[in-house]
């Protein structure tokens, strides 16, 4: 047996789980999740049609590579959403989903080293953890401050860390957060990439989700601003999961240095990863159309423009810069005790905020908040909204 699986620990949906065991919801109440990031509004069709045409790709072993036209694809949309110029020959690669792409990516570029370091926000993206342990390394969280905006502060990564570290997991905008790193946070990045030679993993996959005008910075797109056109030791992943509402059709790309990039398709020949050509197909149909995200984006506008101000009222919670969670503080301050009464009292499912974070120095950042995934439908989210003000109103009353 590999001795580092002896190392993972359980993944939150499966700690969820565990915690809600002989927990009996009033069987009165529907049942609403907002516990899982799964996307739940309906695959655009042109992508369904695209899958059906093109059945006659299961007869043949696709490249690892990719097809041309869908690598092409993949570089005219960087172009579009971010004026990002990526060779197609060397600096794009699609990958089953960002995913198993992130995984995969620490296997490559980690050299087996014990006392490497893979940094990583806190909290996290548990994949960023068990990529890193699998690959022999240890892991260093660096915490995500409230009082920023839920900013990562990178400045309170030791020097002693920063000279052993191989690898940087970057989320923008954030997994559970929402944030999105502007510039200056950046070019921080990349000198310290610079000074220490780590490699930079950004996973970009919430980009087409936000609520201002302007969409997120994508890390490429701070690469050229900053003067950076080799993208060197950057490699950012996208996904069509959240952007185009399939999840299942596990399909995305990643895109940067081109040394990095050879290297990762070297890999996955080995690993077997190709994406088989009716996904490819479907896959072009998304990237080179907007239109069904434009309306994507809109409805989760209408949906946390309603909920938010709801939910605001009795949580700590504010509207994120991007993605389709809320990150909510809880009153009370324990977030399993509150995501166990909503579900027995209300019906609803929410994921503690602890379990998406590591207790560091005595402490951990996701305690006393709670996830909320705002994935359904806009009326059964707002029914589960109107539920948790009433569960609050009730087991939360205001001191007097």
């Amino acid at each position: 047996m590999n001795p580092h699986l002896s190392q993972l620990q359980p993944y939150p949906f499966e700690r969820l789980r565990h915690l809600f065991t002989g927990v009996s919801p009033k069987p009165n109440l529907t049942a609403i999740s907002l516990g899982i990031g799964e996307p739940r509004h309906p695959a655009p069709a042109l992508v369904l049609q695209a899958l059906s045409a093109n059945m006659e790709a299961l007869s043949a072993y696709p490249a690892t590579a990719g097809g041309l036209a869908l690598r092409q694809a993949c570089s005219d949309w960087l172009k579009r959403r971010y004026q990002v110029s990526a060779d197609t020959a060397n600096q794009v690669l699609p990958v089953n989903g960002s995913r198993e792409a992130l995984f995969a990516f620490a296997q490559t570029v980690l050299n087996g080293q014990p006392d490497a370091w893979v940094v990583c926000p806190n909290p996290f993206y548990q994949i960023y953890e068990g990529a890193a342990l699998l690959a022999g390394a240890q892991a260093f969280f660096v915490p995500s401050r409230a009082e920023n905006n839920f900013a990562v502060d990178w400045d309170s990564v030791p020097e002693a860390v920063w000279a052993k570290t191989q690898l940087v997991f970057v989320c923008s905008p954030g997994n559970p957060t929402g944030t999105v790193m502007p510039l200056a946070e950046w070019q921080k990045l990349f000198a310290l990439s610079d000074q220490y030679g780590f490699v930079l993993a950004s996973d970009e996959c919430y980009s087409e989700i936000y609520f201002g005008d302007k969409p997120p910075l994508g890390g490429l797109e701070a690469a050229m601003l900053s003067g950076r056109t080799d993208f060197r030791n950057l490699v950012s992943f996208t996904s069509l999961s959240k952007r185009s509402n399939v999840p299942g059709m596990r399909s995305g790309f990643v895109a940067g240095d081109a040394k990095l990039i050879d290297a990762f398709l070297r890999y996955r020949t080995y690993h077997g990863s190709a994406m088989g050509g009716m996904v490819q197909a479907a896959s072009i149909a998304a990237w080179n159309d907007e239109v069904h995200v434009e309306e994507n984006r809109a409805l989760y506008r209408e949906k946390f423009a309603q909920i938010t101000p709801l939910l605001s009222q009795v949580l700590d919670v504010a509207l994120p810069d991007a993605g389709f969670y809320l990150w909510a503080g809880v009153p009370g301050g324990d977030d399993e005790a509150f995501a166990v009464e909503l579900l027995a009292q209300y019906n609803v499912t929410v994921l503690p905020g602890r379990y998406l974070a590591r207790e560091v120095n005595g402490v951990n950042p996701g305690q006393g908040r709670i996830r909320m995934a705002l994935v359904a439908q806009p009326q059964e989210c707002l029914e589960a909204a109107q539920r948790i003000v009433q569960f609050v109103q009730s087991h939360y009353p205001p001191s007097s």
